[in-house]
């Protein structure tokens, strides 16, 4: 059977190079200071629907992102390792918004999109840590969800089975489609791109990036549409302007910090059973552990 897949997706900053500039005065992050990547458990997702793929001939992965224009770049990046299209919803109007207005907006473009077998999405983004964009858009379109997924082991009959990788321990379970599965970074990797691909979509563009481009490369986009990347607006998808961005936000960021761990006193030990004895025994007695 061919399937109808759609992976939600995230160009999120690199938390790994948080600065003094990431915090805007309105405390939303500033993500023009920031490098951007594909938020990495989207990655472990996007593994699973093109393994969906693979195993249902004709199927079709469309990836949706929300976000600044740039956003399309990790559609790029997807194309090139297998999906085969991407939407970025992109509009100031939805600019600062918390889980329960980014839920919203996807799941309006959800709706828009249409006919959707299965959604696939990463547990979390690393610049929130929240896990609750999927669960939320899962409510919001009335469908069921499965979290924490590890593999997707069938998918029949108008099911999917799902291995579940939690705190202590596995769990298998069977739900209908539609549903939403977020999928944990312990699920696998996905895998490299393809150079056919990049080969075939390096000159894919949105609209926004059409626009400063060349003669000669918007008559190829002309030439080959398949390498129009799609952008839609909140109007497009029916958002309701109080329900996206700012204004539905009611979870406001007051203020993040950049955290450096620094050594303040070191102890060394001798290569002995006593040495570690006696370290242990201070740990216990400050309370380190124990």
């Amino acid at each position: 059977m061919s399937l109808n897949i759609i992976v939600l997706a995230k160009q999120v900053p690199d938390t790994r190079n948080v600065g003094k500039d990431a915090m805007k005065e309105d405390g939303t992050i500033n993500r023009a200071a920031l490098p951007a990547i594909f938020n990495p458990e989207d990655l472990n997702a996007l593994e699973q629907a093109l393994r969906l793929k693979d195993a249902n001939p004709g199927s079709t992965i469309t990836l949706l992102t929300m976000g600044l224009p740039r956003a399309a770049e990790i559609i790029r990046e997807a194309i090139y390792r297998g999906a085969d299209t991407g939407i970025v919803l992109t509009d100031r109007a939805l600019g600062g918004a918390d889980t329960l207005a980014t839920s919203y907006s996807l799941a309006q473009a959800v709706k828009k999109i249409g006919n959707y077998d299965i959604i696939l999405g990463g547990r979390q983004a690393i610049d929130g840590d929240t896990a609750q964009v999927g669960p939320q858009i899962a409510e919001k379109l009335g469908i069921p969800q499965v979290t924490y997924a590890e593999e997707i082991l069938d998918l029949k009959d108008g099911h999917v089975t799902v291995k579940r990788r939690l705190e202590n321990g596995v769990e298998t379970v069977k739900a209908p489609l539609p549903c939403v599965v977020t999928v944990n970074g312990t699920a696998a990797d996905c895998r490299p791109r393809n150079a056919m691909r990049v080969q075939k979509y390096k000159y894919a563009a949105s609209p926004s990036e059409a626009a400063a481009l060349n003669d000669e490369r918007k008559a190829l986009l002309e030439k080959r549409p398949y390498l129009n990347l799609q952008e839609w607006s909140a109007a497009y998808v029916d958002a309701d302007p109080a329900q996206i961005g700012l204004p539905g936000s009611p979870t406001k960021v007051k203020n993040v910090e950049n955290v450096v761990f620094t050594t303040k006193e070191c102890l060394v030990l001798d290569n002995n059973d006593a040495a570690i004895e006696n370290l242990v025994i201070e740990l216990i007695n400050n309370h380190t552990i124990g």
